[in-house]
């Protein structure tokens, strides 16, 4: 049960409930600076939609591994970003995940989110919230969240998710599982891409420690002020995400703001900073953010896999020459993780912040 005072601080923080009171305005703390307004530069045509990548050429009768990889590595290159369809995991598993997380924000009661909410003292935590960040002097998302611990197994604890509706716990872990599979598949292709034996990044991560957040954004009344959340690129090494047919996502891409459109049964794949750190920056990770919309709610759910947080991330050192030196200083990924929830995100200052 959580304590009065993350009772206290969630009540005050929830977007959803900001929302439901129809305000003509948006409260200033969620007012962006002009700089990062989601309208101050253009967007690209959905026509400029990141890759999608069909893995069905890995199936053992196609024989195609070399095109898959392929198309990974442009992607990784040229986006850090991309979609993949015929991934394994079932679309009703799919549509289950988001049916239970939208019942959560959308039929409980603000009480019974509430019994859930996350520890306002720390960052991280697992449980329901709306505030990301350790320093409340800065702009807020206009988001909620709830944020489940999943992997390893000892961290898994359903007793502390949702019991409404009756399925959510069970949906939760076969969906962690189904990811962190296919997680691994995926850093095993990025892997061969760069020439690198399948198994090179998944060691280098170690142990994966599982994340998944359901974002739920409410309408806004001005989304042209607003962000759903803010720039940034993910800490860890790669994140799986899935949206509804709403949208909001972007990837910026050569300076511009690129719209994901929503792809039937697709999962979106994000490479995250220490991806960026193990390759050299070969593959860059996806700075991203999410916008509103005056008139409909959207749910997205990201599942982010990391190494542990006494985990040592450097450049692999078969990408490592004489002509090709490493470009980032090794990290404890602990510490990386503190840099990022007390300094905020920024865009990707805290990757650049390990330039040598």
């Amino acid at each position: 049960m959580a304590s009065m005072a993350a009772v206290e601080k969630s009540t005050a923080a929830s977007v959803q409930t900001i929302a439901q009171s129809n305000p003509p305005q948006v409260p200033p703390q969620y007012i962006q600076p002009p700089q990062t307004r989601p309208f101050c530069s253009s967007a690209r045509a959905p026509a400029a939609n990141i890759p999608a990548i069909d893995l069905s050429g890995l199936d053992p009768t196609h024989r195609d591994r070399v095109r898959v990889r392929a198309q990974i590595g442009r992607a990784c290159r040229d986006w850090g970003a991309f979609h993949v369809t015929n991934h394994g995991v079932p679309s009703s598993l799919l549509d289950r995940a988001r049916a239970v997380g939208s019942s959560f924000f959308g039929d409980s009661s603000m009480d019974e989110k509430l019994a859930y909410a996350c520890d306002p003292s720390s960052s991280a935590t697992e449980g329901y919230g709306s505030r990301m960040l350790e320093n409340d002097d800065s702009v807020l998302d206009w988001r909620d969240y709830f944020d489940h611990h999943t992997l390893p197994l000892s961290r898994r604890d359903p007793s502390r998710w949702p019991s409404s509706p009756p399925d959510y716990r069970e949906v939760m872990a076969e969906y962690s599982d189904r990811m962190g599979l296919l997680a691994k598949q995926l850093l095993g292709l990025i892997s061969e891409s760069l020439g690198l034996p399948t198994l090179c990044i998944e060691h280098a991560v170690g142990e994966f420690y599982q994340n998944i957040t359901i974002s739920y954004y409410p309408p806004c009344p001005q989304p042209d002020l607003t962000l759903g959340l803010q720039a940034h690129s993910d800490m860890g090494a790669i994140t799986l995400l899935i949206q509804d047919d709403v949208g909001g996502l972007q990837v910026l891409k050569d300076g511009e703001w690129v719209t994901v459109e929503p792809l039937s049964d697709a999962i979106v794949v994000l490479l995250a900073d220490q991806t960026e750190i193990m390759t050299n920056g070969i593959y860059r990770s996806a700075e991203h953010r999410a916008i509103t919309n005056a008139s409909r709610a959207r749910l997205s759910i990201a599942t982010f896999h990391d190494p542990s947080k006494a985990r040592k991330i450097s450049p692999v050192s078969e990408l490592i020459s004489d002509s090709s030196p490493p470009r980032y200083r090794e990290v404890v990924y602990g510490d990386y993780v503190s840099s990022w929830y007390t300094k905020g995100p920024e865009g990707k200052r805290n990757i650049d912040a390990l330039l040598l």
